[in-house]
């Protein structure tokens, strides 16, 4: 089975060309096999997503508003990590307490996977999260998460999402969130996680 091979190339000059609000965009100049090459490329400072599974079988996805695509859009909770010192699963607790409400007490790793890798360093990480209860939370949203839907999906008939039988294949999926939604205010939720969140978009 192939398998991808990191790679540590000597790395000539380094600049920041862009910096934006959630990510920046740098310049590279690079040696990669006697050629001195320059490569544009988005930092990002990655992300995980929740399949989120109940003991029906179902799949909880999120309806948000993406902008970038001017479409709603279903995802699976989603977001960045953006909080100092916080572990990948950390976050993936937090983000399916702060767009759902929900708890899990079950947790595993699915895959890592690059998104953009032509373009972006972001590296999702998606967990499946299982036994769920819902706690509810106190947090104020704000921004494109105003009018955020959570509705469970059959997880049998999630394979249209996939482009199966879907006439329109590139817009009815699903898609990660691990994009930004800027208007979130945090509120600290509970003694259990134990934090205040600083960052400025999830």
């Amino acid at each position: 089975m192939p398998k991808d091979q990191p790679v540590t190339p000597q790395i000539l000059a380094t600049e920041t060309v862009f910096r934006g609000k959630i990510w920046d965009v740098a310049r590279e100049t690079f040696d990669y096999n006697g050629q001195k090459l320059v490569r544009e490329f988005v930092q990002h400072p990655g992300a995980v997503g929740v399949l989120a599974l109940d003991e029906q079988q179902r799949v909880l996805l999120i309806r948000q508003y993406r902008h970038p695509v001017r479409s709603y859009l279903w995802e699976i909770p989603a977001g960045l990590l953006d909080v100092p010192g916080e572990e990948r699963l950390a976050a993936a607790k937090r983000e399916l307490m702060e767009e759902t409400g929900y708890e899990a007490g079950s947790w595993s790793k699915l895959m890592d996977f690059m998104t953009t890798p032509g373009g972006n360093d972001e590296v999702i990480t998606i967990f499946l999260a299982q036994n769920l209860q819902h706690v509810g939370h106190n947090l104020e949203l704000e921004g494109e998460e105003v009018d955020m839907l959570k509705e469970w999906f059959p997880l049998k008939s999630t394979g249209k999402c996939f482009g199966l039988g879907d006439p329109e294949p590139n817009r009815s999926r699903w898609h990660h969130g691990g994009g930004s939604s800027p208007g979130r205010k945090r509120r600290q939720l509970s003694s259990r996680y134990g934090y205040r969140s600083t960052r400025g978009a999830g």
